[in-house]
């Protein structure tokens, strides 16, 4: 009974965020509803026809809420959740702002538009607030057990501590303790991690879990995300999985390349007054050159000189080498941190992007002297050049600037085997997100401090073994 309690209480927690959701639209569409009513002395959608705008409304903004995975209440940091939703908010309120002149037949007034937008953002923030509170009172972390092999699992905690709201590592146990003494643990926990362990052992823990209703996290095996993306052959009467292993399809190359350039000639000439500010910023700061040029590798190892608004004292690397910024290097202008915070510093891509270089979204292209020192360790690291570098990607989005280069394989890895437009859609929209996170900014600095207390965690657990 116990095991199916636990059950119930995941359901209704699905249930439950599902339902805060389309609260929160009904209330945004009814404001929405409200402003056109008494903003606007137009009546051209009669009787029902309103309501029909009020449900293309309600759907526009549950497909950019979704998109933009600002209601996860209780997952994400609240900041995160509003940031979110405030880019929602802006983007249907656009569109319908223009629709509403189409329907009048005339440029309209902006004002209660604006009004609108104010008053639901600060209603977003508020429920934010009350649905994040919700959770947390409702749902205490997990007890949580973690099953490790080498040190790289243990790092695993580091991360996951950084969020005791949600997750709680109660235990850590090594895969060498041996099946039968794992077993023997994994009913004192709410859930279970698995993180880099032998696959054999991984197999049959899980199948444990899974009969006994187990709550089970498996950090993914790059043979696993490879599987995933496989296409599902039914021809027999044994299942078959089809892994290709070529990267995106001939069609999908194009419509990709296509979305690439007009998306990219259309940000150039919106983005056109701010590159012309910053170049003008950095040229008077000290005289340097404007642009940064740097070789860079894109599909199939081609390389490129990929364009960045210099950051850094000119000649940064004629002495220190191609290493990695940290959070407080003295490398860094005055202009060139406020326009790294900012990402402002990678807009130069755009040309990048419309010459045919790169992609809006892909791996983050290395430079071939870094890529090397990868291969050494991670071999498949090679992987990711199956599709054009981007100038924003999925380990971008979930990853941080610090995040390992094993961890950004697997990221990345995600990406090229599930690609779809809508994905490409989803993380162009996400990336708007993540330029006001500050923990996507992180430094290498706080990466070494993270790694120093993985290493001496692993040392404590061989020594108490």
């Amino acid at each position: 009974m116990k095991k199916l309690s636990r059950s119930a209480r995941e359901d209704m927690k699905g249930f439950v965020r599902v339902a805060e959701t389309w609260l929160e639209i009904a209330l945004m569409s009814l404001a929405y509803y409200v402003a056109w009513e008494r903003g606007y002395d137009f009546y051209a959608f009669a009787y029902r026809g309103k309501y029909l705008l009020m449900g293309v409304y309600a759907l526009l903004l549950y497909a950019l809420f979704v998109n933009s995975e600002c209601t996860k209440f209780g997952q994400l940091h609240r900041m995160d959740l509003i940031i979110g939703q405030i880019i929602s908010l802006c983007l249907v309120d656009v569109v319908t702002y223009f629709q509403l002149c189409l329907i009048a037949n005339q440029m309209i007034s902006v004002t209660p538009m604006l009004w609108l937008l104010a008053g639901q953002i600060v209603a977003a923030i508020g429920l934010v607030y009350l649905f994040t509170w919700i959770y947390h009172k409702a749902y205490a972390p997990h007890d949580m057990l973690l099953i490790y092999g080498e040190k790289r699992g243990v790092e695993l905690k580091i991360k996951m501590d950084s969020r005791r709201d949600k997750y709680n590592i109660s235990k850590l146990i090594s895969a060498s303790e041996g099946l039968d003494a794992i077993r023997k643990e994994i009913p004192k926990y709410d859930a279970v991690i698995l993180n880099d362990i032998p696959a054999q052992l991984r197999n049959d823990i899980l199948k444990f879990c899974y009969r006994y209703r187990v709550r089970t996290y498996v950090a993914p095996k790059l043979t696993d995300i490879m599987i995933r993306g496989a296409k599902n052959i039914t021809l027999f009467d044994t299942p078959l999985l089809l892994v290709k292993g070529t990267g995106l399809t001939p069609a999908q190359r194009v419509v990709k390349r296509t979305m690439d350039i007009v998306l990219s000639a259309v940000a150039l000439i919106i983005a056109s007054p701010v590159l012309l500010l910053v170049a003008l910023a950095i040229k008077l700061e000290d005289g340097g050159p404007v642009f940064y040029r740097q070789k860079r590798l894109t599909r199939n190892s081609r390389e490129f000189e990929i364009l960045k608004f210099r950051s850094m004292i000119v000649d940064a690397e004629k002495y220190a080498g191609a290493v990695l910024a940290t959070d407080a290097d003295p490398r860094i202008t005055k202009v060139g941190r406020f326009i790294r915070a900012t990402r402002i510093d990678e807009l130069p891509q755009l040309i990048n992007i419309l010459i045919g270089d790169m992609s809006i979204v892909g791996p983050r292209p290395e430079r071939r002297v870094i890529a090397e020192e990868y291969y050494k360790d991670i071999p498949e690291f090679y992987y990711r050049l199956k599709v054009r570098g981007g100038l924003t990607g999925y380990a971008q989005i979930y990853g941080k600037y610090n995040t390992s280069p094993y961890d950004k394989l697997r990221l990345d890895l995600q990406y090229i085997e599930n690609y779809s437009i809508l994905m490409d859609i989803k993380l162009i929209i996400l990336t708007l997100r993540i330029i006001f996170s500050k923990d996507s900014t992180e430094g290498v600095d706080i990466a070494e401090e993270n790694r120093k207390k993985a290493d001496e965690l692993f040392r404590q657990m061989n020594e108490d073994q």
